[in-house]
């Protein structure tokens, strides 16, 4: 998602091919525009020579992990039940990471995922040797590489912000039991461009040489923007391949909204008006339970066939149908008036959208569906009033 505070003008991107009917609201994913980003992926394993695995925390879409499993090397997941998801339904290397672990979890962990990764030394004194129960199991340890390269939020997504609960820093870095670490962890980054991947290599390079040669895999975590347009892959690859070859260790990467970026949408539609100093529409889609990173960042999402305020000729506040006063999506202009019925189309919506929803006020979700190469529309999933009441005792 962009950053940008602004509205985007995307009063000249082409509308997607969807059927006049579709139900709305909808999740909706492209999946030609899925298959370009998995290119970048396929390029990055082929000539960096590393691992590139899809964090599920940005984008946990069952239906879409055949369309990504042949471009990708496993998943990472931030819990147990990530990692089951990754385990059971993308079925190749599972990641794990917390900040912390709840009692028998790294130990229900070890028959699950293949790597696991510690915050501090008190989690790998406390959990440990839990972690090698089954042969087999890597053990890693997050370092906070203290190098800020967040774009996106400020500190309410910047890993090495002050006060960030996220990795060992370098003044408690020799607590750690080196002898038993198998992948040295350092995420900083946030929606980065290669101006953050390459610096974070370097940083870490530079910095945390000694620590890097007693391990046998660095991860890089996550944050790398790869299919954002500006974002130069093969400074990327020159990096890691650098890297690789003077420590002579194996590299993971593992970024999420960088994988499906632009790849996917939200369809809402008109369903009433109100004025109260700017004309209102009022949509079945909301910012507040269904597109959570417009509240929280906060930035404004592309809206297809719409411009800025005051460009088009016809303005509207557009905001969703909760009872929450701050639910608005933001302020664009369209060349016609809209008209209760009218469908909107909002782009890069696969990132931390369905994966953060709530039922606030009752509020449906939307549908999970897949616009195949090939025009077809198809919902995976259709959510009724029972999503509601079974999350409520």
């Amino acid at each position: 998602m962009t950053s940008s505070q602004t509205t985007p003008d995307m009063s000249r991107a082409v509308l997607p091919p969807l059927p006049a009917d579709v139900a709305t609201p909808a999740y909706v994913l492209d999946a030609a525009a899925l298959a370009r980003n998995m290119a970048t992926a396929d390029r990055i394993r082929r000539e960096a020579g590393c691992k590139v695995l899809l964090a599920t925390k940005a984008f946990a879409f069952p239906a879409a992990f055949p369309l990504m499993r042949a471009h990708l090397d496993g998943t990472t997941a931030s819990g147990e039940y990530e990692a089951r998801l990754g385990r059971e339904e993308f079925g190749k290397e599972v990641h794990v990471y917390a900040p912390a672990y709840a009692p028998g979890e790294v130990a229900r962990l070890a028959d699950i995922a293949d790597h696991i990764y510690f915050n501090s030394p008190e989690q790998m004194a406390r959990h440990g040797a839990a972690a090698r129960t089954r042969p087999g199991v890597k053990v890693g340890a997050r370092i906070n590489p203290g190098y800020s390269n967040a774009t996106l939020g400020g500190p309410l997504y910047d890993p090495c912000a002050p006060n960030s609960r996220f990795g060992t820093t370098a003044a408690e870095i020799d607590q750690l039991p080196w002898g038993e670490i198998d992948i040295f962890h350092a995420h900083s980054l946030c929606e980065s461009l290669h101006d953050g991947s390459v610096g974070l290599i370097a940083h870490v390079a530079q910095n945390f040489a000694a620590y890097v040669r007693r391990v046998k895999t660095v991860n890089f975590g996550g944050g790398h923007f790869v299919n954002k347009p500006g974002y130069d892959v093969g400074k990327l690859i020159a990096a890691v391949k650098a890297f690789r070859a003077e420590f002579g260790v194996e590299v993971v990467l593992e970024p999420g909204a960088g994988l499906v970026v632009d790849a996917g949408y939200l369809v809402a539609s008109v369903i009433g008006f109100h004025h109260n100093v700017a004309r209102i529409a009022i949509l079945d889609a909301s910012a507040s339970t269904h597109m959570p990173d417009v509240l929280e960042v906060p930035y404004t999402p592309p809206l297809l066939g719409a411009g800025p305020s005051g460009v088009l000729g016809h303005d509207y506040l557009l905001g969703g149908k909760t009872c929450m006063t701050g639910d608005v999506i933001g302020a664009y202009s369209f060349k016609a008036p809209l008209a209760v019925g009218d469908k909107l189309v909002f782009g890069d919506m696969m990132q931390y959208s369905f994966v953060k929803n709530t039922t606030f006020n009752g509020t449906p979700l939307p549908d999970m569906a897949v616009l195949d190469a090939d025009g077809t529309y198809r919902v995976i999933k259709r959510y009724g009033y029972d999503a509601f009441r079974e999350r409520l005792g």
